[in-house]
């Protein structure tokens, strides 16, 4: 493991909107913000957004930026990645940003029912041989049901064509779940909202390869 790593790894210890629980703690506890978050963490009744398998957190911290009267965290296993947008938030005073180290099929564990207004799901790994491991697969589906709104916002912005095209043609037909908008290139679409304002290192790597980036805005019954 690289010293860098390392010295991100000490850091994110300091971090104080940085939580990283085990699984062998979830099984026993119950995590301490789960339907707390509003009261006891972000100390308002502003609406929650997740950012699953965040990164380095760009849309949690910019989208947290352009809108101080909503609250955002971002989810990641890759501590290392993390470490960029705990900095930033930290460094920028942000009072609506956290957080989660963990894997996005334990999210129950760490939010209650009804608790989530919106979710961001960004250039995922597609997972082109396991489609049960796909972020808009039903079974994940299904965990951010247990703890969403009614009618949550669900954001799917990547530069994988199969992925887009499974969720959109075999995923959202199957649930019954209503398509808000989509397309297959976005940047050659006349779509202007938040997807087109905040660009992810991944994203503007992909854009510089010539990729065409696809997006998918649905409701999550």
């Amino acid at each position: 493991m690289g010293k860098n790593k390392l010295e991100r790894f000490e850091e994110n210890l300091t971090f104080p909107n940085l939580f990283q629980v085990s699984y062998e703690f979830l099984q026993q506890n119950t995590f301490h913000l789960r339907g707390k978050w509003n009261t006891d963490f972000f100390k308002n009744d502003n609406p929650i957004v997740l950012e699953l398998g965040c990164g380095k957190g760009e849309y949690t911290v910019n989208l947290a930026k352009k809108y101080p009267n909503k609250n955002f965290i971002g989810i990641d296993i890759k501590g290392a990645r993390l470490w960029r947008g705990c900095k930033t938030s930290n460094e920028d005073k942000m009072t609506n940003v956290a957080f989660l180290r963990t894997r996005i099929q334990l999210i129950e564990q760490f939010f209650a029912q009804n608790e989530v207004s919106e979710i961001w799901i960004t250039f995922p790994d597609p997972q082109l041989k396991k489609p049960n491991k796909r972020l808009t697969c039903e079974r994940f589906l299904s965990y951010y049901k247990n703890i969403a709104k009614t009618n949550t916002v669900i954001h799917l912005k990547t530069d994988s064509y199969e992925l887009y095209d499974y969720t959109l043609n075999e995923v959202i037909p199957q649930g019954n779940y209503k398509v808000l908008f989509n397309t297959d290139d976005l940047y050659s679409s006349d779509f202007q909202d938040d997807v087109k304002s905040v660009r992810t290192f991944y994203e503007q790597m992909f854009l510089n390869e010539g990729k065409k980036i696809t997006y998918l805005q649905f409701l999550l019954n």
